[in-house]
């Protein structure tokens, strides 16, 4: 078995898990992009969408929609400390970017 595939089954194992861990701490749960086929016109190249080892999870409180990254954070540290990456984490290495630009999305490393 390759090992992508492997992270594959991973990764699909864990997002259960995660949206289990988002109502336990109040949240509702929407889902957004999962797999990301090379013919959408949107996203990066290279995104984990694409290897099918990235969701991203709408978050809400009763109907409102939490769409800042911060919002996310509990659930995002829930997620790295289960051995996933949190999208809102992307924006601390990029200067100027705030508190992060992509916390509704959840990844699953490939190695």
């Amino acid at each position: 078995m390759s090992t992508l595939l492997k992270c594959q089954m991973r990764f699909a194992r864990m997002v259960p898990r995660l949206i289990d861990k988002a109502h336990e701490l109040g949240f509702g749960v929407t889902l957004g992009d999962a797999f990301r086929d090379k013919r959408c016109a949107y996203g990066h190249p290279d995104s984990y969408h694409r290897k099918r080892l990235a969701i991203d999870l709408n978050l809400f409180i009763g109907e409102e929609l939490l769409a800042d990254t911060l919002s996310h954070k509990p659930l995002g540290e829930w997620w790295e400390s289960q051995g996933g990456i949190w999208g809102g984490r992307f924006g601390e290495s990029r200067p100027g970017a705030g508190d992060g630009w992509d916390g509704n999305h959840y990844q699953w490393p490939d190695n």
